[in-house]
């Protein structure tokens, strides 16, 4: 009587090795699509001198007169 079809014992191991082949390549896609979907959240932007210039400005640090001026002094 024969065994697997005709195949024979000696290509279980080539199923074997697809079955785990493709269990690796699954847990691989579902890392893959969890670790992707954390970098689209947005990072902070870094700040620049106009938004610290309009943080002083809304502390009180600094006057509407020299506000002004600074702001001129950065806008191109």
């Amino acid at each position: 009587m024969m065994n697997g079809f005709g195949w024979g014992p000696g290509f279980g191991w080539i199923f074997m090795i697809l079955f785990w082949g493709l269990v690796i390549m699954g847990v691989a896609a579902i890392a893959r699509s969890v670790l992707e979907g954390r970098s689209w959240k947005t990072e902070p932007r870094e700040r620049t001198a106009l938004d610290i210039l309009k943080e002083r400005y809304a502390r009180g640090e600094i006057d509407r007169e020299e506000f002004e001026q600074k702001r001129h002094d950065l806008q191109p």
